[in-house]
């Protein structure tokens, strides 16, 4: 990292960091040029590792890019505010971000609807009640976390 100033090394900050953000990016592997997908998503952490599960259609690219190569990029960022500094004329922006890599899997039949429950505490302050006829036609698939770096402004 270029900025070492504004790097974020706390493990805890990371995380709540990521609890602030409403969108994960993913970047996969497409020949020439990378694929990128906005998520919505949910984190969970197991045997100390950060998990993302992810919810989709029950195929599409993304799920073929998976089948051949499982390494992903992501970057998530939030607390975006514009700063004007009117003595210098120029502005800047503050933000917080994380980016990372690791392997997507879809997730067995058996581990859907932990995955969903989590993605959806995402968003509500408590558990929320959804409906599940819809689960059977719905991919659940999880990015577990190799590695990442955040930042802040």
């Amino acid at each position: 990292m270029r900025r070492s100033d504004r790097e974020i090394i706390d493990k805890k900050e990371i995380i709540e960091i990521i609890r602030k953000c409403d969108v994960c990016r993913i970047v996969l592997n497409d020949k020439d040029y990378p694929y990128i997908v906005p998520l919505n998503f949910g984190m969970d952490i197991q045997d100390g590792k950060i998990v993302f599960y992810f919810h989709g259609a029950d195929e599409g690219k993304k799920y073929d890019l998976m089948r051949k190569d499982n390494r992903v990029t992501f970057e998530m960022d939030c607390s975006h505010q514009l700063v004007m500094n009117d003595k210098k004329m120029s502005c800047t922006m503050k933000y917080e971000s994380v980016i990372g890599r690791g392997r997507m899997e879809i997730v067995s039949e058996e581990e859907k609807m932990k995955g969903l429950q989590v993605l959806m505490k995402h968003y509500h302050q408590e558990d929320f009640p959804f409906g599940t006829v819809i689960v059977p036609k719905t991919n659940v698939f999880k990015l577990i976390v190799e590695d990442m770096t955040a930042k802040r402004r």
